[in-house]
């Protein structure tokens, strides 16, 4: 069965992707065993905070035709789908955290880890803008893919930045 996606339907995935992230770096904080790391994480955690609200933002700026349902049917069938690749590919909070976070991860294995997640995620969405029309927003997922490649060059920075200390 095929589907198509609009952009509301990927802008409330991209909501939970970041609410997963948020959640990620809220655990690798706990983890953290100096202030300076657990500030770092908990600024990461804020940021994916930000990120939905900008991604809420954007969703209310849809035109009515952006939100067209493409799929009929009582159980909304499409945006399942996609929820349940958002929490099962992109920062998967569901999963037991000591598979990803045992406590012993360095800040670098952290930000090592969690571009990947980022990249994932822009992944997924390059993957999910090919099944929006174009009358359906897909020239708006653009948007959610500059803010992750804009995130994936802050986590590099501070991963930079963490290898001139050593």
């Amino acid at each position: 069965m095929g589907f198509d996606f609009n952009a509301d339907e990927i802008f409330e995935v991209a909501g939970q992707i970041e609410r997963n992230g948020a959640g990620f770096y809220r655990r690798a904080a706990k983890g953290a065993t100096d202030s300076r790391t657990r500030k770092l994480l908990l600024d990461l955690a804020g940021m994916e905070d930000e990120h939905e609200k900008i991604f809420a933002s954007m969703r209310a700026d849809l035109f009515d035709q952006e939100r067209e349902s493409t799929v009929f049917g009582p159980d909304n069938e499409s945006i399942l789908f996609l929820r349940a690749l958002a929490d099962s590919n992109v920062f998967d909070v569901t999963s037991d955290p000591s598979e990803k976070l045992t406590g012993s991860e360095t800040l670098e294995d952290i930000l090592r880890t969690a571009i990947g997640l980022e990249r994932d995620s822009i992944a997924f969405y390059l993957g999910m803008k090919e099944v929006v029309p174009e009358r359906l927003g897909k020239a708006r997922i653009d948007a959610i893919i500059k803010e992750e490649m804009r995130h994936v060059t802050v986590l590099r920075d501070e991963l930079i930045s963490l290898q001139q200390e050593e």
